[in-house]
């Protein structure tokens, strides 16, 4: 009897997925700006590896070590190196990306209604307990919410990063 379901070998998923190493591709990026646990961002980095996009990570002591603990692949990834995330966000939005934040907000879009993204977005996560600081709030174009049913109020940086990055990657 033959299985109802073929698992495919190592050889055949390296041979469908992108022929070479990881580099900038730019059009998606993961800005978790204001982390407060380093195992979320070694998360979100395997999940930006998984959906082609970049992080952008805060200068923070702990990241370098987060993000080497979090790289489970050993291959190099791509990580944009922010000092200060309200220029940081201008910059990219004056270079033409659209900036969408995870936020509960009025004007949110819920996650399932999110178009994929056609040109350079960077998603913006804010802190696990306070959210997007104000200065941030002011340079997003969108923001995107994340229906919940549950008592929380929100989801970890790593999870809802995750779910709006393979939304906006077309993955979902």
């Amino acid at each position: 009897m033959t299985p109802a379901i073929r698992v495919r070998t190592r050889s055949e998923l390296r041979t469908s997925r992108r022929p070479r190493r990881h580099r900038c591709w730019g059009h998606l990026i993961a800005a978790p700006l204001w982390p407060m646990h380093g195992a979320n961002l070694g998360t979100l980095l395997r999940t930006c590896d998984a959906v082609g996009a970049c992080l952008a990570a805060p200068p923070f002591p702990w990241v370098d070590e987060a993000l080497a603990r979090g790289n489970t692949l050993w291959q190099p990834t791509c990580v944009h190196r922010v000092s200060d995330p309200a220029r940081w966000l201008g910059a990219e939005r004056a270079g033409g990306a659209r900036i969408v934040g995870v936020e509960l907000a009025d004007e949110a879009v819920r996650l399932a209604d999110l178009p994929a993204a056609r040109g350079r977005t960077v998603i913006v996560l804010g802190h696990e307990r306070t959210g997007i600081p104000p200065e941030a709030l002011d340079l997003l174009d969108g923001a995107v919410e994340i229906p919940m049913v549950g008592t929380g109020m929100s989801l970890n940086v790593a999870v809802a990063g995750s779910l709006v990055l393979y939304k906006l990657a077309g993955l979902l």
